[in-house]
């Protein structure tokens, strides 16, 4: 038993009116203790479920974060005009509406915007479908590769992803403590705002409830990040959604302490309609692919609408509008597609 992990133990988990907030340092030597294995099962486990009834704070997460930069794994810099975009998304997936962010990333890396992502294998309590899997349905498998040829097809193609159980088994040896309590710890809200990339970013984080994005708030002001946006997605995602109106915060370091608000509008745009659902996984494939080969549907206007939006926000279009036609050009053109292909060919090679 770990007396030093017991002690913080007791702070987060001594009840709604005696139990503490955990210091930014104290939250990183919890998280360095559980990552490690340094606590025991059962401090672990009673960590993750007192923290979630406390409720993190900014700084704790800052700290967790502070531990995850400490012993996670990173992508390198590599030269880009603009920042890479890194997409953070909750690792336990989709259930309910189809994803498009792996085409979306596909898209800004065919124009020279480099995309990061991450995540792991089906976890609870969701158990949607995971981008690794989504990926690996278009041909393209992250799982087989060590961190350093990541590192080479990123330099390669503009595009990385780091996989949980592959790349940081610290943080995957934590997954089967979610899978036994059952609830959501706050680990999964630290997973929205990590950042497995040392270079010049622009984070996107996905969230569902308006806590997140306040906790968001104060972690990254701790932290020094300062360009950063936050998505009231799908699921919790960082797509847009069709059927209400976009929520999103912008920050940038010319933003100090304010979070600009930007509200969408689809139909403004003609892009308004019910969300895509995910019936059938593998039909699901099976729609990207047709997406990608440019055939008219639901699924592709949703590619457009978030594609559009991202070519805007990474600055490579001028506005949304032009963004929308230029995500529309790519696709039809087969350009994305081609795209694939090369990223293909890439992880083939290393």
């Amino acid at each position: 038993m770990s007396e030093a992990f017991r002690n913080l133990l007791r702070k987060v988990g001594s009840g709604p009116h005696t139990s503490e907030d955990l210091t930014r340092t104290e939250a990183a030597a919890a998280t360095r203790m559980m990552l490690t294995q340094e606590a025991t099962p059962a401090q672990i486990g009673a960590f993750m479920i007192a923290h979630r009834i406390k409720r993190p704070t900014g700084e704790e997460l800052a700290g967790m974060l502070d531990a995850y930069d400490e012993l996670g794994p990173k992508l390198t810099p590599i030269a880009a005009t603009v920042p890479t975009l890194v997409m953070s998304i909750p690792y336990d997936g989709r259930s309910r509406t189809s994803p498009v962010s792996p085409l979306v990333a596909l898209m800004l890396a065919t124009v020279g915007c480099p995309v990061v992502m991450h995540g792991g294998r089906r976890m609870p309590t969701k158990e949607g479908i995971p981008l690794i899997e989504i990926w690996q349905g278009l041909g393209i498998d992250w799982s087989t590769l060590s961190l350093m040829q990541v590192q080479q097809v990123f330099e390669q193609t503009r595009v990385g992803f780091v996989y949980l159980p592959t790349h940081f088994p610290l943080a995957e040896g934590l997954v089967p403590y979610r899978e036994e309590i059952g609830k959501r710890p706050p680990f999964a809200t630290l997973e929205l705002f990590w950042c497995p990339y040392q270079g010049e970013s622009r984070l996107v984080s996905g969230f569902v409830h308006p806590p997140t994005e306040e906790m968001a708030r104060s972690a990254f002001a701790l932290r020094g990040t300062d360009r950063f946006m936050t998505m009231k997605g799908l699921e919790g995602s960082c797509d847009l959604p069709r059927e209400r109106t976009c929520i999103i915060g912008i920050h940038t370091p010319e933003s100090g302490t304010e979070l600009n608000r930007l509200l969408l509008h689809p139909r403004d745009y003609g892009f308004d309609a019910a969300e895509v659902p995910l019936k059938d996984e593998a039909q699901y494939i099976d729609q990207l692919k047709t997406v990608l080969h440019g055939e008219p549907s639901e699924l592709l206007k949703s590619t457009v609408w978030n594609g559009g939006f991202y070519l805007w926000q990474s600055g490579l279009c001028p506005d949304l509008a032009i963004g929308l036609e230029e995500a529309r050009r790519l696709l039809l053109s087969g350009k994305v597609l081609q795209f694939l292909q090369e990223l293909r060919e890439s992880l083939e090679r290393v």
